[in-house]
């Protein structure tokens, strides 16, 4: 082979060579295809072809899929500034949950990556602790302190998944509405309630307010949980 064949063919090789990853430029691609795409647009396969690489050498500075999406979180609350939180317990525990709230709201992919399960952003546990002091501080026991802060995320992302449900609706509004259009006055003799309301059910639901909500659901998880234990569970 002559010596222009063999540069040829080390050119050729080079060609297809994956470059040496940079792990900041990894992270900021996933995060990027997150933001833009959502959570099914991204896979190992994905960011290794955005930065000319292969997903065996992603494997390199991850274990896998997950890895990847924990260090995409890590540093996302962090970059956000902590709110002038109240000294009173009730109103730290209102004002902290109206916050992870809003935080949320902002950042909407976070929302996916944190339905997968145990995936979490470590600079955000402040509002987990936070949270969870200010439940005691109220007068719930650790136990209750933490079902009070699965209660309060529950809350959290289903409103907001649901926010985001109806903006998607409403970028690409369906040709009929179902709900609560669909209840008419044949509907009054088995849904009596609702068939007098259908009419301002968008109206009453245009006034929703959050904090309001937030506010309604920590007073009744404070109640029941400072309750005597021979007080006995108001009926349902």
């Amino acid at each position: 082979m002559s010596g222009a064949d063999k540069k040829q063919a080390a050119g050729r090789r080079s060609v297809g060579r994956p470059r040496r990853l940079d792990p900041d430029t990894m992270v900021a691609t996933a995060r990027r295809i997150l933001e833009e795409e959502g959570l099914d647009a991204l896979s190992m396969r994905r960011v290794a072809k955005e930065l000319g690489s292969t997903p065996m050498a992603l494997y390199h500075y991850v274990r896998d899929k997950d890895e990847l999406l924990m260090l995409t979180l890590s540093g996302t609350a962090g970059a956000l500034p902590r709110p002038e939180l109240p000294e009173d317990p009730r109103a730290r525990l209102l004002a902290v949950s109206v916050h992870a709230h809003e935080i949320l709201r902002r950042i909407p992919w976070v929302l996916d990556v944190l339905a997968l399960g145990e995936l979490t952003d470590r600079d955000a546990l402040w509002i987990v602790e936070e949270i969870l002091d200010c439940a005691q501080k109220c007068g719930l026991s650790p136990a209750r302190a933490v079902r009070a802060c699965w209660t309060i995320w529950q809350y959290i992302y289903g409103d907001l998944i649901f926010r985001r449900a109806a903006a998607r609706r409403a970028e690409h509004p369906p040709s009929r509405h179902y709900f609560p259009e669909m209840v008419t006055e044949e509907d009054a003799e088995e849904l009596p309630r609702l068939t007098a309301i259908k009419d301002q059910w968008r109206a009453y639901a245009a006034d929703y307010s959050v904090a309001d909500e937030l506010d309604a659901i920590i007073e009744g998880l404070i109640r029941r949980g400072t309750r005597g234990p021979d007080e006995p569970a108001l009926p349902s």
